[in-house]
């Protein structure tokens, strides 16, 4: 297929262009930054006409596209203030989701975030393992903004039944240089109860996107994407116990696994995290 991918010049995007090529796809990196070259080409995606521009053909490299992957955005809260943040997020993404329906593409899969399921957890989950069935419980402006581009990808589908829009709620994303600093968790369990312990690996990241590309099944649907594993060594079963005492668990807990469900991925998308920060 030939696939644009927004942001395919950050951390995340950088493995998912990657994985793309290897799959033996044709990509374009539309981002604001990124190097010169055939597989780049600099866009302002809170700038409709720019986007449009882009997604209808770019000079003699790509001439329309099969599919888009959307993931460029200010990729948390606190980086700039709340109203940069909306404003950036939101446009940035009804831009690529309309550009792509006026241009008959109808396949979109987009970075959401593991902040819809309530993180930073001030307040307690629901139950644990934590999955995509309950409803989105954004506790920042940059969840707020995920929240409204799964709104926003409902109504469109709603509107165009072919249309495939798949929400990814990536985990806190690494590389493996990242990986060094994971000893500094192991001596205060609380230092990541704000993400349930949870992470993913940038290249099975890239796994997951791929793998909903190639599904593109019709509609709107939103998955959970993390790593197989917690950021620690103490079993997760004593994590859920002493970090979130008061939370029903709703099965019985294997070993150091994630707390943050990937079973629908699993099993919808056939996503299964090849890599762990133990290796």
């Amino acid at each position: 297929m030939r696939i644009l991918v927004t942001g395919g010049s950050g951390k995340l995007g950088t493995a998912v262009v990657t994985a793309l090529n290897e799959a033996g796809h044709t990509v374009l990196n539309l981002d604001a930054v990124g190097e010169r070259g055939p597989g780049f080409t600099r866009v302002d995606l809170t700038d409709y006409g720019q986007v449009i521009d882009a997604v209808f053909g770019v000079n003699d490299r790509i001439d329309g596209a099969d599919a888009i992957v959307h993931l460029a955005a200010i990729p948390a809260g606190g980086i700039q203030a709340d109203s940069a943040t909306f404003h950036n997020n939101m446009n940035s993404t009804f831009n690529v989701f309309q550009a792509a329906r006026r241009a008959g593409i109808r396949t979109v899969v987009y970075a959401s975030s593991e902040t819809l399921l309530g993180i930073p957890f001030d307040i307690d989950p629901p139950y644990l393992p934590i999955d995509e069935e309950y409803p989105s419980r954004p506790e920042s402006m940059y969840a707020v903004v995920k929240h409204l581009e799964e709104e926003l990808a409902q109504k469109l589908v709603r509107w165009d039944p072919r249309l495939s829009i798949t929400a990814l709620r990536f985990s806190n994303v690494m590389n493996e240089v990242d990986y060094e600093g994971f000893e500094g968790f192991q001596d205060d369990p609380a230092v990541r109860r704000w993400n349930a312990w949870g992470y993913i690996d940038s290249r099975d990241g890239a796994q997951a996107v791929l793998k909903a590309v190639e599904l593109s099944a019709p509609g709107f649907d939103r998955f959970i994407i993390a790593a197989a594993d917690s950021v620690m060594r103490t079993p997760s079963a004593e994590l859920a116990a002493t970090g979130f005492p008061d939370v029903e668990v709703t099965r019985e807990l294997s070993g150091t696994e994630t707390l943050l469900s990937i079973e629908k991925a699993r099993r919808v998308l056939g996503y299964e995290p090849r890599h762990s920060w133990r290796d």
